[in-house]
Formats: structure tokens, sequence, C-alpha cells
């Protein structure tokens, strides 16, 4: 990593976690910008939807390690 990003990194780690996570959520949109019909709109709806019920904490969320530990189980 050159400076300039390690200084756009440095900086962006100081934000607060709400706008870390927005500021993540555009880098990770700008990689896929240029590969058209991957996200049909529909899906990018239910994404937008999604993001807003996490966000006013609408929906309750599960740890990952909680979800994987259930799925392993059913398997056995």
């Amino acid at each position: 990593m050159g400076l300039p990003a390690e200084k756009i990194l440095a900086e962006a780690l100081q934000l607060s976690s709400t706008l870390r996570a927005l500021v993540a959520e555009r880098l990770i949109e700008s990689l896929d910008l240029d590969e058209p019909g991957e996200v049909t709109s529909e899906w990018h709806d239910e994404i937008v939807r999604r993001c807003r019920e996490v966000d006013e904490k609408v929906v309750d969320l599960i740890p990952a390690e909680t979800v994987l530990a259930r799925a392993y189980a059913t398997l056995k």
C-alpha cells in the first residue's frame, strides 16, 4: 500500500462505525460497477431494504459463529 492509501486508511479508521460502514459499502460497490448485470434492480432493492432494517434495528442480527454452529450441527 502506498503512502496516500495508508493516509486515507488511517483517517477512515478514525470515523465512527456508521461512517466506516458507509465508506466500506461504497468502496465495495465501486468494485462491481464495471460488471453490468451482476445485481438486478430487484436484488438491489432487497439489499437496500435489508440494510435499512439493520440500520434502524428492526431486525435482530445473529453472530456468524452462531449461524455456522447451527448449520454444522444440522449436518451431523
